[in-house]
């Protein structure tokens, strides 16, 4: 996979992290580059050495099972909302997974909505 694969990724207003099997990174959109910069570039870099011990342990779960992992942080006063799934290649085996994280504004409205008839 080549950084082309990814453009898609530079202009959307989050951050975007993937990483294979390995747990490799192969990519960090503008928006994760400046989240993660005091590390300088980690691209190649192994992810797991930037995650405390039961985040590991996530990763190798969705990595080895095929899920996803979501949850909100809030730090600084910023509140985002993190998305973690498996990208899967052409033949469906899980080939890395991907790292969504968004920033949530303080008076996001939440809607319930329900099915039409």
């Amino acid at each position: 996979m080549t950084t082309m694969d990814f453009n898609w990724a530079e202009g959307i207003e989050c951050a975007v992290t993937i990483c294979d099997t390995d747990c490799k990174i192969l990519f960090m959109n503008r928006r994760s580059r400046e989240t993660f910069a005091k590390h300088g570039d980690i691209i190649g870099h192994d992810l797991m050495q930037y995650h405390p011990a039961h985040a590991q342990a996530k990763i190798r779960e969705m990595l080895a099972e095929g899920t996803t992992n979501t949850y909100t942080v809030e730090k600084n006063g910023v509140k985002k909302l993190i998305h973690q799934t498996p990208w899967r290649d052409e033949e469906g085996k899980i080939a890395g997974l991907v790292e969504f994280s968004t920033v949530l504004p303080a008076d996001m409205p939440h809607y319930v909505r329900t099915p039409q008839k």
